[in-house]
């Protein structure tokens, strides 16, 4: 059992089998993709105050000097993106800020909002008058969270990073692998499209990363609902001496997640800080969510690549670059996915909320949404 899942009654287990095939998969073994494709969003980082004091993430603030987006930013921070022809916003936040920052907390009252996920929503809202609709990175989320804000979120998600207990999460405030797992558990129990992913090299071994990625699949086969994992290696920055893993590293668990994975779920590779050209031939078929309005605030020494840059590597792999809408083409309803689709749907309704009639509106921010998704927008011409 990963550490902290007996808190949660969660029951997420690998086979030492499966492990141990995973861990003799290389790049030899897997394909490169036939395709790459990317969201283009606008980053809005909700807050930068988090519960956790994780030992090489320069993202969060001490009390005292984290910010809380007003309304007003919000909404003029969306604004520029959708006039930049951006379909997503980003949110982020750290894991549950106004338990720990008082003035966060304060402040939230002061604006009238009970906690950091009422906010949220509102923040949301304002997203989608803007013309975007919302991917948020909110933290861990319970079930009951997850269907309140799936109404105002096109996708969702949260990094499981690993199932190890590493020194990285060491500290009083530390996030435990049974508290992520939970946590992409009660997404897919919201039917929520979501994100995940593992973060390479803060003290994990090639066993842990195996049983994370396998980990992630046990729960997505109960679900379906995890729509792609990031492969993420960890980089060098202010607070964290780690070393960046060597690319023959980030070639074989890339590989190990493509071999892990369901074949609908896209392997994700950030183009910001992966090198993502020797990684083409061991199965990435994403990029993410990439700005050409707003810095990488999670990683902000790591800028993002220009859409010129995406197209260089896509042709470096011989595959085309195509634009996606946040939620990935297998979770939109039949009428918003492209003639030449050839994946497989995923079952049922995904959308919900807002987030249908957004797709369907009939002004300029919908019909935008629609050529993306039929691949009609700016990228086909």
């Amino acid at each position: 059992m990963f550490p902290g899942a007996a808190e949660y009654d969660l029951d997420v287990t690998v086979a030492d089998e499966d492990v141990e095939h995973l861990l003799s998969v290389g790049p030899a073994d897997v394909s490169a993709a036939a395709e790459l494709t990317f969201a283009r969003n606008v980053f809005v980082p909700l807050t930068t105050a988090c519960r956790y004091t994780c030992t090489y993430c320069t993202y969060y603030d001490v009390p005292g000097e984290a910010s809380l987006l007003s309304a007003e930013e919000v909404r003029e921070r969306c604004r520029v993106g959708a006039d930049a022809g951006c379909t997503e916003a980003l949110f982020t936040f750290g894991d549950k800020p106004d338990a720990r920052y008082t003035a966060i907390h304060d402040q939230l009252a002061e604006w009238g909002y009970d906690s950091i996920v009422d906010y949220h929503e509102r923040a949301c809202e304002i997203a989608l008058e803007e013309g975007l609709l919302p991917h948020s990175n909110p933290g861990d989320l319970t079930e009951s969270e997850f269907r309140r804000l799936r109404d105002v979120n096109a996708s969702m998600g949260v990094m499981l990073e690993t199932t190890a207990d590493v020194a990285a999460h060491a500290g009083g405030r530390r996030k435990t692998p049974g508290q992520r797992l939970n946590t992409i558990r009660a997404a897919g129990e919201a039917r929520v499209p979501f994100t995940t992913g593992i973060l390479v090299g803060i003290g994990e071994d090639w066993r842990d990363r195996a049983e994370s990625l396998l980990a992630i699949r046990n729960l997505h086969e109960r679900y379906g609902h995890v729509q792609e994992v990031i492969i993420q290696p960890v980089v060098p920055n202010e607070r964290s001496d780690y070393d960046a893993p060597s690319t023959d590293t980030m070639r074989r668990v890339t590989a190990m997640a493509r071999a892990a994975l369901p074949a609908g779920v896209s392997v994700q590779s950030p183009p910001n800080l992966a090198p993502v050209r020797e990684l083409l031939d061991c199965g990435v078929d994403d990029l993410g969510g990439v700005s050409p309005v707003t810095d990488d605030y999670i990683n902000p020494d790591y800028a993002w690549p220009a859409l010129e840059e995406l197209r260089a590597v896509a042709e470096a792999g011989g595959v085309p670059l195509h634009e996606r809408l946040p939620t990935h083409e297998r979770y939109l309803p039949a009428e918003h996915r492209r003639d030449g689709f050839d994946g497989e749907p995923a079952p049922g309704s995904w959308l919900h909320g807002r987030i249908p009639d957004a797709l369907a509106d009939g002004g300029v921010h919908g019909e935008r949404f629609r050529a993306v998704a039929r691949r009609e927008g700016p990228l086909s011409a």
